[in-house]
């Protein structure tokens, strides 16, 4: 199996980046696509793992549309295939679904276009694809490839197990010798297994993305007054779009009925709501006419809206993987995201009662879940750290402690610590004195002493380890054992995660410990005043605020018009840029990043218009009106690598990008910085410059009388490149002359 885990963009072949803007409007690439993509025309089995909000639809959506044949995908959700069929339609793309939404004579219609050669894309829910009259007709059609979306779906150990999806492999290999790409946000090594087993793909190509969303904040408060917090959360964040999770339909109709009479647009959406007014809730959320919608954790609401600001888990979910995708639901365009949840433990206990009727695996396998669920939420430990862990990915918490990316982080400083060195050698002696089979409980219990029969039938109360720990709490032994597996002394059994393993770094730490400080976990019986306050996360922009503020209004208005969602017309980034460098012709606005010249074309013209009404009143002096661009606001190159920088995007992509060279992209930075705008390029020089480095040309220009670069060259005897040098004093004039 080929193995990719890539954080940096690949060189693009000039067809694939020609396609890409030409019909979805993007100058690049991001992340994995490239290869991805390109794997895929190899027809070559592909998996992806991907977060939301990363571009996932795309890997397979543009070779659909450059390849022959129509390419299958199979969806879960009826409401996300309608959302990307529009958005694909809005883009010139013939896309259709095939579900039980469409009559006998529009599923005709359906299949008679596609065996016309006439659909690029056809979507399908696992349900429609077991029928026999469906396999029938495709079977004669040319399919180019199939994706399988939401793949978690296969696993019962996801958290979204469907029953339907099992059968999908079978009926694949009546349709022929097919390329599969699978692709999920969610999946933990367990389920990654499970997918490839049941495909019988283990041999695929897996590319595997970080599952990190730097643009996400992640908070947990008490669930002590909640509803009068919930209140104020959402008129802090007044005119946001967001979406509220509750754990049952009641509540839903509650929470909903509550906003309401407090002036918050907001609508329930649950699977007990008539079809008719579900899709009516729906809409109106995507249209904007609603800001905030409230939902059962248990229905997928398969929206796909990018400008969702907020996520409230207002009842604990039912796992971490379910958690992890309902958060991804905020920010999916790369601007700010919030995540609140509040908690109680009796929310757990309740979600633990729905599960007496299941099989007694099932039983164990949802008890399991609900614990790494509570030991999140009340740890002190970094969310983002915890959450990537449970991935399997490692995650160096200063990195969001850098950036007060989450409620723990933020206040970092503030939480209180104790001495684990001596719990964690003993609990690490248990798992290898016990041969590496058994679970937390067990562990805990025998470090506990508890005289059980269960320890005694294996001979564990004979062990060195039994009994030392008696003392301690059992949440807090808990507690400090999960910090253990955070630091890699332990891990999850691939095959069994209930079971606990020793690495290698915990077999290193039983020869040669040293003190290990660990964080207490938070007590959630009490509020904390400090997580009353909202997270108010900062938010960066050039933007002409009274623009973007009527070309929200326009964009509403051509939605309308046109029927189909705000964004399906133009991002907000789109927007953002608009605002900023002020097109006033075709040309120009199809150069705007999410454009392209398809959507100018088909949506563009009032905007055109619009934005050249606001320039003749304002009297406001656009790009293409000067030869020398002066002003940063007025500079497409200075804006792109003002987004850039933000979003910690490498400067050699931003060269590559813009097609201008290395030197060029310092210039502009360099105009950037004297023309009074700071830029935080720290995550770069990091890569390049050493500590002991920096500090010195630092102090240099500390120092120094001027900061002319030949001088400093001179005077630094050349220890440096001119490039180096450049880019401290870019990073020096920030922090002390800004």
């Amino acid at each position: 199996m080929g193995f990719y885990w890539i954080e940096k963009m690949t060189t693009q072949k000039p067809n694939l980046k020609a396609k890409l803007k030409e019909v979805f409007g993007y100058h690049q690439f991001r992340g994995n696509q490239e290869v991805i993509i390109e794997n895929i025309m190899g027809g070559r089995n592909t998996f992806v793992i991907m977060p939301t909000g990363a571009g996932k639809s795309l890997c397979y959506q543009l070779p659909a549309v450059i390849q022959a044949g129509t390419a299958i995908v199979i969806s879960p959700l009826i409401a996300l295939m309608k959302n990307q069929v529009d958005q694909l339609n809005a883009l010139g793309i013939s896309a259709f679904f095939l579900n039980s939404t469409l009559s006998k004579s529009e599923a005709n219609k359906v299949k008679q276009q596609t065996l016309a050669g006439k659909v690029k894309l056809l979507y399908v829910a696992p349900e429609s694809l077991t029928k026999p009259d469906n396999v029938e007709f495709l079977r004669k059609a040319e399919i180019s490839f199939v994706a399988i979306d939401e793949a978690h779906c296969i696993s019962e150990w996801g958290h979204d197990f469907r029953p339907e999806y099992r059968r999908i492999k079978s009926i694949i290999e009546q349709l022929g010798n097919l390329p599969i790409i699978a692709l999920t946000a969610t999946a933990t090594p367990k389920v990654q297994l499970d997918i490839q087993k049941n495909l019988q793909m283990e041999e695929a190509d897996l590319f595997k993305s970080s599952f990190n969303r730097e643009n996400l904040y992640y908070e947990v408060r008490p669930k002590k007054d909640a509803k009068k917090q919930l209140i104020k959360f959402v008129k802090q964040n007044k005119g946001k779009s967001g979406i509220i999770y509750c754990l049952s339909r009641k509540k839903v109709v509650e929470i909903a009925e509550l906003l309401q009479v407090n002036d918050v647009k907001a609508l329930p959406y649950h699977a007990g709501l008539e079809s008719t007014v579900r899709m009516h809730n729906q809409d109106a959320f995507l249209s904007e006419d609603a800001d905030v919608i409230v939902a059962t954790i248990a229905f997928g609401m398969g929206i796909d809206k990018p400008d969702v600001r907020f996520v409230i888990h207002y009842d604990a979910p039912k796992s971490l993987e379910g958690y992890y995708q309902e958060t991804g639901r905020a920010g999916r365009d790369g601007l700010e995201g919030k995540c609140l949840m509040f908690y109680s433990h009796a929310d757990i206990l309740k979600l633990e009662k729905f599960n007496k009727d299941k099989s007694v695996t099932e039983r164990d396998n949802a008890r399991h879940l609900l614990q790494e669920m509570a030991a999140y939420s009340e740890s002190a430990v970094c969310r983002r750290k915890q959450l990537l862990a449970y991935f399997g990915e490692a995650y160096e918490e200063k990195h969001c402690i850098e950036t007060g990316g989450c409620d723990a982080c933020s206040k970092h400083t503030d939480l209180e610590k104790y001495d684990a060195t001596h719990m964690v050698i003993n609990a690490l002696k248990a798992v290898k004195f016990t041969e590496q089979r058994f679970d937390l409980q067990h562990i805990t219990d025998l470090l506990l002493g508890k005289d059980n029969q269960y320890a005694k039938s294996y001979g564990h109360d004979q062990l060195e380890v039994f009994a030392t720990c008696e003392a301690t709490e059992e949440k807090f032994l808990k507690s400090t054992i999960r910090q253990a597996l955070l630091h890699r002394y332990l891990e999850k059994d691939v095959e069994n995660p209930n079971i606990l393993r020793l690495t290698k770094s915990g077999e290193k730490y039983i020869q040669k410990p040293v003190q290990l400080q660990f964080v207490k976990d938070h007590d959630l019986t009490v509020a904390d005043s400090e997580m009353e306050e909202a997270h108010d996360t900062p938010v960066t922009g050039a933007f002409d605020e009274v623009l973007i503020g009527l070309l929200k209004q326009l964009r509403k208005k051509v939605a309308a018009q046109k029927d189909v969602p705000p964004y399906v017309v133009f991002q907000e980034p789109s927007l953002e840029e608009m605002a900023t460098v002020y097109p006033v012709n075709m040309e120009e606005l199809s150069q705007i990043n999410g454009v392209g010249t398809g959507k100018a074309r088909k949506f563009g013209r009032p905007f055109i218009k619009l934005i050249a009404k606001y320039v003749e009143d304002n009297d406001i002096e656009t790009a293409s009106d000067v030869v020398v661009k002066t002003m940063v606001n007025k500079s497409k190159n200075k804006i792109f690598i003002i987004q850039q920088i933000d979003r910690k995007v490498e400067l050699e992509e931003i060269s590559e990008a813009q097609h201008i060279s290395m030197e060029e992209v310092v210039e502009e930075m360099e105009h950037i910085c004297y023309s009074g705008t700071k830029l935080n390029i720290d995550y770069y020089i990091d890569s390049i410059l050493d500590e002991d480095q920096q500090d010195e040309i630092y102090d240099y220009f500390m120092e120094a009388e001027t900061d002319n670069i030949s001088m400093a060259l001179e005077e630094l005897e050349e220890e440096y490149t001119e490039e180096e040098l450049r880019l401290m004093r870019i990073k020096f004039l920030s922090e002390v002359a800004l």
